[in-house]
C-alpha cells in the first residue's frame, strides 16, 4: 500500500488539516487517493461551515462521503478507548487494519490520519503507534510552531523510531507569514536535533479543497511518496 501515515503531537494540532492539505493537492493533480481516518471522537462536538468535523473534511478533500473515511466511530470527545468501552464496544485491531488495506487497494495512494498522537490507546495494549507499525507507511508528524513544540515533537521522534517506524517529515502548522525568532529556531532545532527534515504548512481560512490543495502543493509530496514505494518494495 503506498501513502502516508499522519499523526501528531498532541490532539488539536493540526493533523487533519495536514492531511486534508495532502490529499487535496494530491487530488488535484489527478491522483487517486484515499482519505482515511479509521477512528474518530467527537462526533458531538460543535461543527462549523469552514471546519467541519475531522471525517467530514477529508471527506471533502477526497470526493469521499464520511463513512467511507472513518470505520470506527464515536461521539463522545474522549480517547478511543474510552469512548468505545463509553458505547459498551472494543475497537479490533485486525479487523481494523484489514478495512484500512481493503479501502487502499488499487489506490494512486492513501492518506490515513491517527487520533491524537502516537501513544493514544485504541484499546488496552495497542495504540496508534502499533497501528502505525501494522501499515508499515511512513509518517508525518504534525506539530505546532510555537512555544513548547520542541520536547513534544523529540518525544514523538524517539517513540516513533522505537519501534522502527519511518518517518518522512515533522510538518509545523500553520506556520506564520513571518514567523518569530522562537518559531525560526524550534524548526531548525528540530531538524538538528531530531535529524529529521522539518517542513511548513501555511494557515489555511477555510477547509475548501481548492485552499487546502495550495497549501499541500508546497510539501514535497511525490518524494515522500518515493520513501513510501521505497519501504513497501
Amino acid at each position: 500500500m503506498r501513502g502516508l501515515f499522519v499523526t501528531g503531537t498532541d490532539t488539536g494540532v493540526g493533523k487533519t488539516v495536514l492531511a486534508g492539505a495532502v490529499v487535496a493537492a494530491l487530488r488535484a493533480e489527478a491522483a487517486d487517493v484515499r482519505a482515511l481516518k479509521p477512528v474518530i471522537t467527537g462526533l458531538d462536538e460543535p461543527n462549523s461551515a469552514d471546519w467541519p468535523l475531522d471525517d467530514e473534511l477529508l471527506a471533502r478533500a477526497a470526493g469521499q462521503n464520511a463513512h467511507e473515511v472513518a470505520f470506527e466511530r464515536f461521539g463522545a470527545p474522549a480517547s478511543p478507548h474510552l469512548a468505545a468501552e463509553l458505547t459498551g464496544r472494543e475497537i479490533d485491531p485486525a479487523a481494523l487494519a484489514r478495512s484500512i488495506r481493503e479501502a487502499g487497494a488499487g489506490a494512486d495512494a492513501v492518506v490515513v490520519e491517527g487520533v491524537g498522537g502516537l501513544l493514544v490507546p485504541l484499546r488496552d495494549s495497542y495504540d496508534v503507534r502499533a497501528l502505525a507499525r501494522s501499515l508499515a507507511l511512513p509518517l508525518l508528524i504534525a506539530a505546532r510552531p510555537g512555544l513548547g513544540t520542541i520536547n513534544h515533537t523529540l518525544l514523538t521522534l524517539e517513540a516513533a523510531r522505537a519501534v522502527g517506524l519511518d518517518v518522512a517529515a515533522v510538518v509545523l502548522t500553520p506556520w506564520p507569514r513571518e514567523p518569530s525568532t522562537i518559531e525560526r529556531s524550534n524548526r531548525d532545532t528540530i531538524a538538528r536535533l531530531g535529524e529529521v527534515e522539518v517542513a511548513t504548512l501555511p494557515p489555511i481560512e477555510r477547509a475548501e479543497p481548492h485552499l487546502l490543495a495550495g497549501a499541500g502543493h508546497e510539501l514535497p509530496l511525490e518524494r515522500w511518496l518515493r520513501d513510501s514505494d521505497r519501504g513497501a518494495s
